[in-house]
């Protein structure tokens, strides 16, 4: 048996050992934990959630994965991507086994760091604290009632289930309403699902359908449609910072991300370093309300951060810190992608679930064919041209120092006003 067939063997095994480890899906309070705690709330009686967690022993998953790991060679760029996903999910599964403990955050950290970790120059607290700095600066804007109305959760599901079968074609895509989801939406390859007793401004929509359709569903079904490597039809936590930073930027290029996303994003961050830091469910609830988010926004930014960890803090989930880190990291590799000339590599993103240095490892693996491109690719990454021309001017602009200019100086005609390097 040659290296190919070794790791289409070990693929099989890890897409068959990680069926049962769902992150997400697992960690939702549902509606009533939220209605109990607002009702607490606003009688002047809060008290903290109470949240009981199923138990899991994934004794036997863990003993498969703990096998491809040790018998699949990571020295090949393929091998090295079966190794690191099955690792991913031994981590997962550990954490889900330690649901509520100290052990959860422990592989919550591992999985998707921490707010205080540094990455480059700067660390996720620091964006945050200079995201929210914007923000403010603009918050007039933000307090602007959005003309386009709202929309339920049924109306949302269904102008999403309308997009997504225009932009899959040959596949149908269930979009269904779950009372028991914390965050907006949640898309995988077979179904997305919307918040129920919730309302969406249209804009929120269009956000939804470019973040979880267009990306998230996109690039899973894409894995899925591989001929050799299903796992990356996986949703693997090591890819989440890529795949939540990629579909983020896809927010911005279309112009469907706002500045209140932006802020809540950041907020977040700063709710997770509150919570690592010893603040309890409560005090964070009250963060984010003296941040200008409703009651109910407040309940479930605080949930995102507390869920399948310890309401009294400390222990809490981290996932929401990979945003930003992930957003920057994807702007600036697509921004180098265009700059070496490496024109395929945004595409190869969309062909499954894989991580920014997994495009660059498996270069080869591409121009081999044995990955193969994805067939569903967002308009905005499927329009080259377009995205190399956003890119190339975004890192122009970079160049100019704004700080020698006044907005002032444009009163004078100023005809030097770009003052590049």
């Amino acid at each position: 048996m040659d290296a190919n067939e070794q790791f289409v063997e070990f693929d099989k095994d890890l897409v068959a050992a990680t069926k049962g480890i769902k992150i997400l899906s697992t960690l939702g309070w549902g509606e009533r934990v939220g209605d109990e705690f607002i009702n607490g709330w606003r009688k002047g009686n809060p008290v903290l959630p109470v949240v009981e967690y199923p138990k899991f022993d994934y004794q036997d998953e863990k003993s498969v994965l703990k096998n491809i790991i040790e018998r699949t060679s990571d020295e090949h760029p393929v091998g090295r991507y079966i190794v690191e996903t099955a690792r991913s999910y031994f981590i997962a599964a550990q954490m889900l086994e330690g649901l509520g403990t100290a052990a959860f955050r422990e592989c919550s950290e591992v999985l998707y760091g921490r707010p205080d970790e540094e990455f480059g120059r700067v660390s996720n607290l620091t964006l945050a604290d200079d995201f929210i700095a914007i923000t403010d600066d603009f918050s007039a804007m933000m307090d602007l009632n959005d003309p386009t109305g709202v929309m339920t959760s049924q109306e949302t599901a269904k102008k999403i289930k309308s997009r997504a079968d225009d932009f899959f074609h040959d596949y149908q895509i269930k979009v269904l309403v779950d009372d028991e989801l914390s965050s907006k939406a949640a898309a995988g390859s077979e179904r997305v699902r919307v918040r129920g007793n919730s309302t969406f401004t249209t804009h929120e929509v269009d956000q939804l359908i470019q973040h979880e359709v267009f990306v998230h569903s996109a690039t899973m079904l894409n894995g899925r449609r591989q001929p050799w490597l299903r796992s990356m039809g996986l949703g693997s936590p090591r890819t989440t910072a890529t795949q939540e930073g990629l579909a983020t930027f896809a927010e911005l290029i279309t112009g469907t991300m706002d500045l209140g996303r932006l802020r809540r994003i950041a907020l977040r961050i700063k709710g997770i370093h509150h919570a690592l830091n010893g603040a309890d469910f409560i005090e964070t609830f009250k963060f984010f309300l003296d941040a200008g988010q409703s009651e109910r926004e407040s309940f479930q930014s605080s949930a995102r951060i507390f869920r399948g960890g310890d309401v009294k803090g400390r222990n809490v989930f981290t996932k929401d810190g990979v945003y930003l880190r992930g957003l920057v990291s994807v702007h600036a590799f697509l921004r180098k992608a265009i700059q070496g000339r490496k024109i395929d590599y945004p595409q190869r993103l969309f062909a499954g679930r894989m991580t920014i240095g997994d495009v660059v490892r498996l270069d080869g693996a591409f121009d081999d064919g044995w990955i193969t491109p994805g067939k569903y690719l967002a308009p905005w990454v499927a329009n080259r041209e377009g995205l190399a021309t956003y890119l190339c001017y975004n890192a122009f602009s970079n160049r100019l120092r704004l700080e020698e200019i006044r907005i002032e100086d444009f009163a004078n005609d100023l005809r030097d006003v770009s003052a590049v390097d």
